[in-house]
This record gives structure tokens, sequence and C-alpha cells, in this order.
């Protein structure tokens, strides 16, 4: 007669191979589903899932006026302060991974189980542009799974350069602003060539939470976080914080 641990062990085995089963086809699934980044390399995207989003959301809220600003500049016409803000303050290790920064990654999952909850991204500018590109702001894990695997079909497809410049084109950068260009003429009444080191460290410190940030009236935690960008770039005599003078509505 069988003792009833060996029963309940195979019952055990037998439930772990099924889920294990079903997790390994759901992967599958959601793999083949992702969408196909490869015209990515030579076609700039026009809209973004937090674009439509932010569409949706305005027109359930009754705002008739909403309207989506952005305009695509090329990665040369953007400010070289803007671009060394940006790494800096989201990716300092960009150039050096493949989508997915596993170190950050091991920190984030840690912080989060040590506190209960997720609280800490650990995401790369590929996996941040995968998710404006094509998934939602929520946490959900499976979403984060899908985020992972288009930021590896986006590192396989795409060259360093052309992520970063799609990027800087189509995060959110504020209420209906959406990439660097529309930012700075929003912000600053300026084109993006033109940032200076204290607006490209205003503009990198607000990509954390751009419909709450303002680079044009900076909370105090924003200039906070401007003179730690700045230091961070290089720049060790960081000036005063001040607030940038307010840009006429466009």
């Amino acid at each position: 007669m069988a003792r009833p641990w060996r029963s309940i062990a195979k019952r055990i085995l037998k439930t772990l191979v099924a889920v294990a089963a079903v997790g390994f086809a759901y992967v599958a699934y959601l793999y083949l589903s992702l969408p196909d980044v490869r015209r990515l390399a030579g076609t700039n995207p026009t809209t973004t899932a937090f674009m439509e989003l932010r569409i949706r959301e305005a027109a359930d809220a009754g705002r008739s006026k909403f309207q989506i600003r952005y305009r695509w500049v090329p990665y040369s016409q953007v400010s070289a302060n803007l671009r060394r803000a940006v790494i800096v303050t989201e990716d300092a290790a960009f150039y050096d991974h493949d989508g997915i920064d596993l170190t950050e990654l091991k920190a984030s999952f840690e912080k989060n189980w040590e506190e209960g909850q997720l609280l800490r991204g650990g995401s790369t500018i590929t996996q941040q542009l995968a998710k404006n590109l094509y998934l939602s702001p929520t946490r959900n894990p499976m979403r984060k799974v899908e985020e992972l695997m288009i930021a590896r079909r986006l590192e396989a497809a795409l060259t360093k350069r052309r992520i970063f410049e799609i990027y800087l084109n189509m995060i959110e950068w504020g209420d209906g602003i959406f990439g660097c260009e529309a930012a700075a003429r929003a912000y600053f009444g300026s084109p993006c060539a033109s940032l200076s080191v204290e607006q490209a460290a205003l503009m990198a410190g607000a990509i954390i939470n751009p419909r709450v940030h303002s680079p044009a009236k900076p909370t105090g935690r924003l200039l906070r976080r401007q003179q730690i960008i700045i230091r961070r770039m290089g720049i060790k005599d960081a000036p005063s914080p001040a607030p940038p003078p307010v840009a006429p509505p466009s």
C-alpha cells in the first residue's frame, strides 16, 4: 500500500506540470501575437497605444477640445543636452544591454518583493518604448511579460540610435503632449534642438510622471531632480534652480 505522502506528492507534481504547460502555452501565444516591429526600422510611427488611451480618456471625461500635440524631428535635431539628460535619468546602461537590464530588473524584483507590491519598475528605455507604442500603463504581470518580449524584438530589429530616436519622439511628456519637439515648444517656446542643459534636465526629470510634473511650472521635487540630473551629466557647478519662463499656449 502506497504511503499517503507519495499520493499527495504525485498530485502536486501533476498540478505543477499542468500549470507549467498552461504557462508555456500562454507565453507561446503571446509571442506569436506580438506586433511586427521590423517596419519601424524605416517608418516613423504616427500614433501609440498611450496616445489612443489619452484620447479615449478625454472623450470619456467630456473634454471635447482635447487634442494630441506631437511633431516628429530626426535624431540630429534633438538637443545633445536632452539626449544626455534622458540617458543618465532613465537608463544609464542603455548602450550596454540588449533591451533588458538584468541588474536593474533584479533590484526591482527584490524591492517589490520586500514591499509586497509593484512599486519600482526597473524598465529600460527599450521597455518603456515597447509599453508606450503597444501596451498600457497598467502594472499587470502579464503585461510586463509582453513588454519584455517586445523589447527584445525591438533590440533585434532596430539600432540603438533608432530605438532612442523613436523613444524621444513618441513618449508622453504632458497632458496631450508627446515627443520632445512638442514638449520643448509647449514648455519653452523653442525647438528641441536649442534646449539648454537646465531645460533638458527639467524635461528628463518630468518623464517619471509627465502629467504631474510640468517643466514650465516645476514643483520643488522636479527642481531637485533637475539638479541631480545635471550633476549626473557631468556638470559639477549646477546652477541654482529657477523656474523657466512659461511659454505662450501653442
